[in-house]
């Protein structure tokens, strides 16, 4: 049974004015000075993990200090020899740090001991996945600004590191591929990645996968180049075809080393996607800004995402309705910390493995100063979106420029990348329009549009005090072609909160927000879903009048389409999985039909 984090809601500004924190960099590890004391001790065990072929378990960690704080804490590193990294000072007249390298995750040893301040003994239960390298447990006094390392503990290690684990699927560039996405510690040059696969119960086949990495050098700053790089693995990918429509296939991750051995990885399912404009039932997630959290509750001692893993469990928890998941970026907030990336795809592995887990990217995968990013933030921490376009495919034509179109069923998907320039004129301008004009909506009627930050319409406090409603440009450039190309819905992340508006357009309520449209189309309605786990963002006092529905809380959408005329819409709370805003829509779509967008038929006198 799944255990769910309710957590408690925390109070802070817009989201597009906080950049967010990584609470790993909390931690100056470049101030770490070694005060070893050999009377204190650190134990952790089983030294060896996953026996069972297990890519995550459970580690106790006792430890001793003779001289315990309110500040001491337990740092969790891989590789276990940590302090054996080569360190660069910041200039020539400097010494070279102590440690230059981050925690995957920490503690605070009181953490559950309420004794340990006067015994100096602390017990801690850590959860580990499996990283490709052995561990080691660290502990600290002076907190975490001014770290003095006292004791190490013994290794551990899982007993393959380096096998495949947390598969991602994606949507592949037609509609019956479907794309298996993984993570192992083998180079090429050490063993062969494939996927054996095939329909549940039929003949089985043999797909080869590419390989993908990047290095140090492909970061653009610190921390991602400095104390919060850690090596990515090797990121295969393999490409399953021309699978039947609504088909129930079963697959396994291989590698073939040298020697013939064949390195596998447990059975996995998945339900190819319905052919376009089939007329079936058809289920989608869409949220933004989930982020991820430790079910341990070590880096959590703000709760800067505590909402993630109540979104990962209640979304799993209803896995078998679902047939898809969006989300619409900031995926990790690694921020530069790369070890978090395997973290995040160890949170979501059931879901991703069994249904496409089709990607956004946000400002903490891509903005970086100099980088051709449209915004010049720090936001990424030097990543400037390598690690979101290695670690995940989508089916673009471009990965590094991460905008794309997507088809499921009756459903037509145009997810836009606003962390590069959408303005008129420019390449992906041309992109979004292309994507909403080529769809037949006698087939796929359910016409989506998707970016990260908002271009459309949000009541955040922190856009109502820059004296707007979005991103500058954004409504502007955008609204036009979602209301050329009758858009449904338009879905954003970046604000963590969620809203929706009336259909809308130029400010103005065209139709009255309801729990049920019917009829012609007549505007877009916005939806800010950027709740799904980061810390919260406040809404402005003023009252607007298309704003319809706020909710100060962690959560996401589902949509759900019955047929080409009906489509249900759900907003869910994270805590519960209960619906707290819907509405209906019912429509025939003659007024899209009849006539090509822009070009509707003139009636005259003429016979």
């Amino acid at each position: 049974m799944i255990r769910l984090w309710v957590v408690a809601t925390w109070l802070i500004v817009c989201v597009a004015a906080h950049p967010g924190e990584q609470p790993l960099s909390r931690i100056t590890v470049e101030r770490t000075v070694l005060a070893v004391d050999e009377s204190a001790h650190v134990k952790a065990s089983p030294w060896v993990l996953g026996l069972k072929g297990q890519n995550s378990e459970w580690v106790e960690v006792e430890f001793f200090h003779p001289s315990p704080s309110n500040d001491d804490w337990i740092g969790v590193f891989s590789p276990a020899n940590f302090s054996a990294a080569i360190c660069e000072p910041e200039n020539k007249r400097q010494r070279p740090p102590v440690l230059c390298t981050a925690p995957i995750k920490y503690q605070f040893a009181n953490f559950n001991n309420d004794g340990y301040n006067k015994s100096g003994k602390g017990y801690l239960k850590l959860q580990l996945i499996n990283q490709r390298e052995d561990f080691s447990f660290a502990l600290f006094s002076g907190g975490l600004l001014k770290p003095k390392l006292i004791a190490i503990s013994n290794k551990v290690a899982f007993a393959n590191p380096k096998a495949p684990v947390y598969p991602r699927l994606a949507q592949g560039k037609s509609w019956n591929e479907m794309t298996v996405t993984w993570t192992s510690g083998y180079d090429i040059k050490e063993a062969v990645p494939f996927v054996e696969w095939g329909a549940k119960g039929g003949r089985r086949f043999l797909s080869p996968a590419g390989t993908l990495t990047f290095d140090r050098n492909s970061m653009c700053g610190a921390p991602a180049q400095t104390v919060g790089w850690r090596h990515p693995g090797y990121i295969h990918t393999s490409y399953l075809k021309d699978l039947w429509p609504d088909s129930l296939y079963t697959y396994r991750l291989g590698h073939r080393l040298p020697n013939g051995t064949l390195i596998w990885s447990k059975s996995y399912s998945f339900k190819a996607s319905p052919y376009p404009g089939q007329d079936s039932l058809q289920r989608v997630v869409i949220f933004g800004d989930m982020g991820k959290a430790e079910a341990d509750g070590s880096n959590e001692f703000n709760d800067f995402q505590p909402g993630s893993l109540n979104t990962t469990y209640q979304i799993i928890r209803d896995l078998e309705n679902i047939d898809m998941v969006v989300h619409i970026g900031d995926i990790c907030y690694a921020n530069g910390y790369l070890s978090q990336w395997d973290q995040f795809t160890a949170q979501i592995e059931l879901i991703a493995s069994t249904v496409p887990y089709m990607i956004g990217s946000g400002n903490h995968e891509r903005d970086w100063p100099g980088t051709g990013s449209f915004y010049g933030n720090l936001d990424s921490g030097g990543e400037c979106g390598v690690p979101a376009q290695t670690v995940f495919y989508t089916p673009a034509e471009n990965r590094a420029k991460f905008w794309y179109a997507t088809d499921y069923g009756m459903f037509r998907f145009c997810i836009a990348h606003t962390e590069e320039d959408w303005r008129p004129g420019t390449e992906q301008y041309k992109f979004i329009e292309q994507c909403l004009s080529s769809v037949d909506r006698q087939k796929q009627p359910w016409l989506i549009f998707l970016a990260h930050r908002v271009l459309g319409y949000s009541s955040c406090s922190y856009y109502e005090e820059q004296g707007t409603f979005g991103e500058p440009m954004g409504r502007d450039t955008i609204e036009e072609l979602l209301q050329k190309y009758r858009v449904d819905l338009a879905f954003y992340g970046h604000v963590h909160s969620y809203e929706r508006t009336c259909p809308v357009y130029q400010s103005q309520c065209v139709v009255d927000a309801s729990d049920h449209y019917n009829g012609p189309f007549k505007a877009t309605t916005h939806v800010v879903v950027g709740g799904g786990g980061a810390s919260l963002s406040e809404f402005t006092t003023s009252k607007i009048k298309w704003s319809h529905y706020t909710d100060f809380d962690f959560g996401f959408v589902k949509l759900t389409a019955f047929n080409h005329s009906s489509m249900l819409f759900e907003y869910k709370k994270s805590r519960d999985g209960n619906v707290y805003d819907h509405f209906t829509i019912s429509r025939d779509y003659r007024d899209i039909l009849a006539c090509s967008v822009d070009n509707c038929p003139r009636t005259t006198l003429a016979t």
